[in-house]
Order: structure tokens, then sequence, then C-alpha cells
């Protein structure tokens, strides 16, 4: 199965989602500087979610450059993948007009976790569909950012009770760590297409 029609639907579905979360911003009717203050956690919120899309959006690509075709447990993991992203514009707006309060930071958290853990599983999927000596399952090696990404997000969730702004300090971490291009796959499929036509 072609993988071309999953990327598209996937590209088109972060499209969706990242345009809901901008929505979700009301510019205030004043015209004063002041009057955009209440809005700084809403916008700070949006910042994080956005960042964290461009990350998804941006691994996601590069998974796929790895693979060769698609199967029914494929689409299924990224569909699950999906699920977790498109709840990104509620906890986000929840975040954002509660001035990062315990409940929305932990949900937020909860959120995160399971988009990381999505993502994993999609990863793991890809690579028994594959074969364990495939180019996808080099490049991703023993995924310890992902790993990490997990622990830390798992860890942000009981913080956010101790407070809020420990959670949002590790979600930042957590962005931050991914901001760091990950050339993994890419250097994989440089080195891949350097020696395949030794092999023929």
């Amino acid at each position: 199965m072609s993988k071309g029609r999953l990327e598209a639907f996937s590209d088109g579905v972060l499209a969706i989602i990242i345009t809901i979360m901008v929505l979700e911003l009301h510019p205030p009717h004043e015209a004063s500087v002041e009057s955009l203050r209440p809005l700084v956690p809403e916008l700070l919120s949006y910042l994080l979610s956005f960042v964290f899309l461009g990350i998804y959006w941006n691994n996601h690509h590069h998974l796929f450059q790895a693979v060769r075709q698609v199967n029914g447990r494929v689409l299924w993991a990224n569909m699950h993948l999906l699920l977790w992203l498109s709840i990104i514009p509620f906890v986000t707006a929840w975040l954002g007009r509660t001035d990062f309060a315990a409940w929305p930071a932990a949900a937020y958290g909860v959120v995160m976790l399971m988009a990381a853990f999505a993502y994993y599983i999609l990863a793991h999927v890809l690579i028994a569909h594959h074969g364990r000596e495939s180019v996808i399952a080099k490049a991703l090696g023993n995924d310890f950012k992902g790993k990490i990404s997990v622990f830390l997000c798992a860890i942000a969730i009981p913080s956010a009770f101790v407070h809020p702004w420990i959670a949002c300090g590790l979600y930042v971490l957590v962005a931050v760590m991914w901001l760091v291009p990950d050339r993994r796959i890419e250097s994989v499929l440089a080195k891949h297409e350097h020696e395949e036509p030794a092999g023929h």
C-alpha cells in the first residue's frame, strides 16, 4: 500500500489542527497594548503547542522518508497519533484561559504523553512492517530522545499539582530538546543510498 495518501491526509489534519488553534485566539476590543496583557497566557500556550505540532509534523515527515509502504496496522497507528494531536487545541485553550491552572496543566501533559506514546507505537509498527534490518529500524535505534520525552511528560502530570509552572517548564524542556534537529533518519538514508550502488 502506498504511503502517499497517509502522508497527505496527515499533513491536512495537522494544518486543520493549527488553524483551529489559532482561531481560538480572540483579539481584544481595545486598541491599547495594555489590552493584550490578559491574553498573554493564551498566547504562550498557543506558542508552546504550535512548536509541539511543528515538531510532530517535522518528525512525521522524516519518519516516512524511510518508509517504503504501509499496511492497515500502520494506518490505524497513524490515526491513533492524529487522535491525540487533534485534542491539542482543546487543552491549549483550557491552559491559556485558566492562566496555567493545575488541572489544565496536568491535562495538557496527559495529551502530550499520549501523543508521544502514540508516535512511539507508530514508529515500532513501521519497524515491525519493514523488518529489524530495515533503514527505518537502523535510523531510529534505541530512540533515546523519544523515551526521555515520555518520561518527562509523565513526571510533568503530577508536578502540575505541586506547581503548574513546574509542569510547563518540563513541557518547554521537551520542546527545546526536540528543536535540535534529529538527523538520524537523514544520515542513515544518505548512507544507504551511497552504499546501494555498490551492492548491485
